[in-house]
């Protein structure tokens, strides 16, 4: 099959024909059928587009109703959901969970609260310019993440919260080609230790099976302590590794891409959001090095996938400093989304929390 087929294109291949058809669904068009967007109609008095009628952003949103699930997409492939946009009212990012199923599976590939899949795990909006995932001014959620698919995909989105929630704005755009026998699935898959245990490391993904790479970590980080927080390494076991990993990193911020406390100017958090690698968040009561500090923290392995053959582990450790130039074990509140392709069929995720274990207080 050819690489040009519309799946894959880039900047190196982007003046080449393909026979690969694009569609796209909204609320305009929830079906992303041919020549059928924007037919809707305004109904009653007050409706903006009443003196314009069919065809002048009639329906640009829909309701969630309270405690209901809603899809937003089922796709009939082969095909790749290439670029996916969502806002909502901010407070309703950790009570709206999001889920993609793949190809008539039962249990979900993605089921990751929707903030946390965008990169914002704190009901506060921030900048980001990341290569898969780009977040804009105010609170416009997008994702780049190639999604393919042989059968169906299926987008859903619950609303764990009492009331209904209003405005939500979705597009959600793919295409429709051949799917090469050996791409992988996208999954993604979210985990809280609230607080962390004494002396224990938080677990980003346990129990993967399959032939497959990780391809992302999200961290909503929140300090409990005074101090620096970010001594802790990351950790990778795969195909079969027993007491210790394969790869283990030197430290949070080196994780990350930065180094050194991420101080910049000393004293004060330097911010920063790469293609690849960021701090896009702080919030800290005075800056720096406070308790109740609360960071976001996005780490893409697109050109260094950890490639997996069998098995995959991750856990990440919280270790601040104690006196007399100890490491303290931190109990912080640590919300972790990980991102990985993997051949299927996948492993059963663990239950996801209820509304109160997945609120930010």
């Amino acid at each position: 099959m050819s690489p040009f087929n519309g799946l894959n294109m880039g900047l190196g291949n982007l003046s080449l024909l393909s026979t690969a058809r694009t569609r796209s669904i909204s609320a305009e068009n929830p079906n992303g059928e041919v020549g059928k967007g924007a037919m809707a109609f305004p109904q009653g008095a007050d409706h903006p587009s009443r003196d314009l009628g069919q065809g002048w952003k009639v329906e640009p949103c829909i309701t969630i109703p309270a405690r209901e699930t809603v899809t937003l997409a089922e796709i009939t492939g082969p095909g790749a959901i290439q670029h996916m946009w969502i806002t909502v009212d901010p407070t309703r990012w950790r009570s709206l969970i999001y889920r993609i199923y793949w190809d008539d599976e039962p249990a979900p590939s993605v089921e990751v609260p929707l903030g946390d899949f965008f990169c914002h795990g704190w009901l506060q909006p921030c900048q980001i310019n990341s290569l898969p995932v780009a977040v804009n001014p105010r609170g416009g959620f997008n994702s780049y993440w190639e999604m393919p698919f042989r059968k169906k995909a299926r987008v859903t989105i619950e609303n764990l919260a009492p009331t209904d929630c209003l405005y939500f704005f979705y597009q959600i755009t793919y295409t429709l080609t051949d799917v090469p026998e050996e791409a992988a699935t996208f999954h993604a898959q979210w985990r809280r230790s609230n607080p962390l245990p004494y002396k224990t490391e938080h677990t980003l993904l346990d129990g993967v099976r399959g032939w497959g790479h990780y391809v992302g970590t999200y961290l909503a980080w929140g300090v409990n302590n005074t101090g620096w927080w970010g001594e802790g390494e990351i950790k990778f076991w795969m195909d079969g590794d027993g007491e210790f990993p394969t790869i283990c990193g030197t430290g949070t911020e080196d994780y990350f891409g930065g180094a050194w406390g991420f101080e910049f100017p000393p004293g004060r958090y330097g911010a920063y959001s790469t293609p690849f690698l960021g701090m896009p968040q702080v919030i800290a009561p005075d800056g720096a090095f406070q308790s109740q500090q609360r960071f976001g923290l996005y780490r893409w392995h697109i050109m260094d996938p950890i490639r997996f053959q069998k098995d995959l582990r991750v856990s990440i450790q919280a270790l601040g400093w104690r006196s007399e130039q100890r490491y303290l074990p931190l109990q912080d509140d640590i919300a972790s989304t990980a991102f990985w392709y993997q051949a299927e069929p996948h492993a059963p995720f663990p239950t996801l929390p209820d509304k109160d274990a997945l609120e930010v207080i």
